[in-house]
């Protein structure tokens, strides 16, 4: 009989153990719902998922940033986000446990995750006057919802509570639930209606190319079945970018300020970025998280104006060998002087692939330099230059521990066959791309098994900025083949074989897949 009575006190605690991480739930729950809608109404990027995940993806290491890439691609962000979640239900789950056991212990737990969204949100740069309101209104939701629910679990006056209690206990944390949902479908709606940017950009007409780019040769598309095309839609353009939020710009409140080393500090306004001679140029985009072998690459015809014209406006100082380019959102990227005032297409671009910038690609003004990786030129939502040194001013991947001028390094890869595909015994075709922007390539060599290097078909490049697409012609013979290729650069380099992680400058070596023929 006692060891049937502790056993029935066991199954009861334990029961009251999992009702109270339903408790600490709920309460999580509706915090977070009233948060994020707080935040939709006052200040979309005071969202406490979005500063707490921003403020992570700026404390990580370079190693962690390049294994998050590479296990989940452009998926990082929903990555993170995700985790993010997982980790506030466990804790949500444990204060409610806690704060069963030991009154206001629970509580504190919940109320630092508060403070930990206020601080995050008021240290994020351009934090807005109300920055602190979604994450102070989430503590305290949870704090107070958690304690109430919780006390209804506790014993009253020596006694346990009867089941009648517990119902009444787990309806209100149904209600709680259910409203917390509610909130968050009302933010969700909220921040979609905030957002007519989207339909700003549908409405916005590009004006005409002063100096219209040429058409896409004839012979720059081999048409093969698997192998990347040569300008890459805009919805299939890789992003990565810091942004969990993507920054709402409106081009009617847009301006560009160039200021620091230069004789006059001039701004421009989107109107006044729009009455300048336009011009389109075809370039290839990199990030330089890209592994060999690796998909983070796109090509994209982009109409925009030449950073060099408004340099030579302001006048730079001849000391100066650095730009810091800085986004709405307070990225900053540091990019080399010299490839902003040479002769290549660097642009303040307006459009991509014949319309306006996609929002998530920078609209309504992004940067495009061809020859350098992403993170030290193709700033989004620009709206500051800065003329500066490299000994003076370091940028946000640089302050990281990723070199200061990343330049593109010359790569190429096989997308036909993939990786572990069975191909057919007989006439088959090897192909891929090669690049490395500002130089070109002269051709590509694959081998077979560690055969001898043969020299692959080369289309027909768009330009030097942009990659080109390579075939070879291959009997197959039935078994377990090994291919391997390299590019040769339009300047006499072959690609090197040592290989490299992308930390700090950019992956290299030989791309190598392993095919079965059946």
């Amino acid at each position: 009989m006692t060891n049937a009575m502790h056993a029935t006190r066991g199954e009861e605690t334990r029961r009251d153990a999992l009702r109270a991480a339903a408790a600490g739930l709920s309460a999580s729950f509706l915090a977070v719902g009233l948060a994020e809608l707080v935040a939709a109404v006052v200040e979309p990027s005071a969202s406490p998922f979005a500063v707490i995940g921003s403020g992570l993806i700026d404390l990580a290491p370079s190693w962690a940033k390049d294994t998050a890439i590479a296990l989940f691609g452009t998926g990082d962000k929903a990555a993170l986000i995700t985790g993010i979640a997982v980790v506030l239900v466990v804790v949500a789950a444990v204060a409610g446990i806690l704060e069963r056991r030991r009154s206001g212990l629970g509580a504190v737990i919940l109320g630092a995750l508060g403070v930990l969204a206020v601080v995050a949100a008021m240290i994020r740069p351009g934090a807005g006057p109300f920055a602190w309101l979604p994450g102070l209104i989430a503590g305290l939701v949870a704090v107070i919802t958690l304690r109430l629910l919780v006390a209804r679990l506790r014993p009253v006056a020596g006694l346990q509570p009867d089941g009648e209690d517990r119902r009444r206990f787990l309806l209100w944390t149904a209600g709680v639930a259910a409203a917390g949902a509610v909130a968050l479908i009302v933010g969700n709606v909220a921040r979609g209606a905030s957002r007519s940017i989207e339909a700003v950009r549908d409405a916005l007409r590009l004006p005409s190319a002063a100096r219209a780019a040429a058409a896409v040769p004839a012979g720059a598309e081999l048409g093969i079945r698997g192998l990347a095309s040569v300008v890459t839609p805009n919805a299939e353009f890789y992003r990565i970018d810091t942004a969990l939020i993507v920054p709402q710009v409106d081009p009617a409140d847009w301006s560009l300020r160039i200021h620091g080393m230069v004789d006059r500090e001039i701004e421009i306004t989107w109107d006044e970025l729009l009455a300048m001679p336009m011009q389109e140029s075809d370039v290839t985009l990199a990030c330089v998280s890209n592994e060999v072998g690796g998909s983070l690459i796109g090509n994209a015809r982009w109409l925009g104006l030449p950073v060099r014209a408004l340099l030579a406006r302001a006048g730079v100082d001849r000391d100066a060998d650095m730009v810091l380019s800085t986004s709405a959102d307070g990225f900053t990227a540091s990019t080399p002087i010299e490839a902003l005032t040479d002769d290549r297409d660097a642009l303040l671009a307006i459009g991509m692939n014949g319309e306006p910038l996609p929002i998530e690609h920078g609209f309504p003004v992004r940067m495009v330099v061809p020859g350098l990786y992403g993170y030290v030129s193709a700033t989004k939502w620009v709206t500051q230059l800065e003329v500066t040194r490299f000994d003076r001013a370091t940028a946000y991947w640089t302050t990281r521990g990723w070199s200061d001028r990343g330049p593109i390094k010359l790569q190429s890869r096989i997308d036909v066959p993939r990786r572990g595909q069975s191909v057919p015994a007989g006439a088959a075709v090897i192909a891929g791309m090669a690049w490395q922007q500002h130089v070109g390539i002269a051709g590509v060599e694959v081998r077979i098994d560690d055969g001898p290097w043969r020299a692959a078909e080369l289309a027909t490049a768009i330009s030097a900025d942009t990659w080109v697409q390579w075939s070879l012609d291959w009997t197959a013979e039935s078994g377990a083949h090994t291919i391997e290729c390299r590019a040769l650069s339009a300047d006499g380099e072959t690609q090197t074989s040592d290989p490299a992680a992308p930390a700090p400058d950019g992956a290299q070596g030989w791309h190598r897949i392993d095919v079965s023929v059946g």
